[in-house]
């Protein structure tokens, strides 16, 4: 008996769900795969140790002033609050006050948005350029090695310092995001050379052979063979970029090369300097905060970059991560055993 129109129909149909159910399961797995490997993996490793932790605790408290402590807390102002106040005296300037009235804890958290804003884009300028120019350089070889290579030994060899003073004085930027890329202007070059030379050793790693057998494209080679492995070494670049943003931003600020219109703890620091703080014992204070303010920040990531490290080491991840059952301990691990990691 041959299959009527209705019975072709109904099994088309049933063909279609069983179908769209294989490629819905399909993609449901691969969300969980994808949750898995990169946000729940790395969640477990990272947070395993301390320094991940308090790096992390930290930063995000220089966010929340930076974002949210800036609307609720008033702008500094002359007259603001009691002039010469000392720290911890009164709530209307818990850090103390300058000889002008104003709140130095004001002053320190209306300068904490602009400051993020220079280290991200420094940070992000210096190590993207670098990654991108030395592993290219690295593994095309070549014409193509030796032109990029050019460029970065000519960006070398101009003084950064002296080129970074020319162009804020000629141009005086307000704008943080140009004022952090102003300042890594040419910080990427010496990271591009040392990325290159590492480069120079991977692009012979069996996997890449592999993937160059397989037909592989450069760029796909470039980011899933080549980068991955790099990661640590970059990780810690970017925090030495962004230090050197914070290092560099508040110190031309402090010798007025910046102009003073933006919040910026170099100025503040210019301020207290040229008001005697150095050598006056009750305006110290005004030294001390934006000073603390610079460790607080700059540990945070020093702290935060050495925890991220175990992220990037795929046998500490899958362990800490709870797919081995091997508890054999690595020598960075901190005496932490899966059992303890996971509870």
């Amino acid at each position: 008996m041959k299959p009527t129109e209705t019975d072709q129909a109904n099994e088309d149909e049933f063909t279609f769900k069983t179908t769209s159910s294989d490629v819905d399961v399909t993609l449901q797995q691969r969300l969980t795969d994808l949750y898995e490997e990169f946000i729940y993996k790395p969640g477990i490793v990272a947070w395993s140790d301390w320094r991940t932790r308090v790096g992390s605790v930290v930063l995000l408290a220089y966010i929340f002033v930076g974002t949210v402590g800036v609307s609720l807390y008033p702008s500094p102002n002359t007259n603001q609050v009691e002039r010469g106040l000392q720290p911890f005296t009164t709530w209307d300037a818990p850090l103390g006050s300058t000889p002008m009235g104003e709140d130095l804890l004001a002053m320190t958290i209306h300068a904490t948005d602009d400051v993020l804003l220079m280290i991200l884009a420094g940070g992000v300028w210096a190590t993207g350029v670098a990654v991108l120019i030395g592993v290219l350089a690295g593994y095309k070889g070549g014409s193509v090695d030796r032109t990029l290579s050019s460029v970065m030994d000519i960006a070398m060899a101009i003084p950064g310092l002296p080129l970074i003073m020319i162009l804020a004085a000629v141009f005086s930027p307000s704008n943080p995001i140009l004022i952090g890329l102003l300042i890594t202007i040419n910080y990427w070059a010496g990271l591009g050379r040392a990325i290159r030379s590492q480069v120079l050793t991977l692009r012979e790693g069996p996997y890449v052979e592999a993937s160059r057998t397989m037909g592989q494209s450069t760029w796909r080679i470039m980011f899933k063979d080549i980068v991955p492995n790099l990661m640590p070494y970059v990780l810690i670049n970017f925090v030495n970029a962004a230090r050197y943003v914070i290092f560099a931003s508040v110190g031309l600020y402090f010798i007025g090369v910046l102009p003073f219109s933006v919040q910026n703890w170099g100025v503040t620091l210019n301020k207290a300097y040229n008001q005697g703080a150095l050598l006056a014992s009750d305006l110290f204070h005004w030294l001390i905060v934006p000073m603390l303010a610079i460790l607080f920040l700059s540990l945070s990531l020093i702290l935060l970059a050495q925890g991220l490290d175990k992220v990037f080491n795929p046998r500490v991840r899958t362990r800490l991560a709870g797919e081995s059952k091997s508890t054999v301990e690595d020598d960075d691990d901190d005496g932490a055993t899966i059992s303890e990691v996971m509870n």
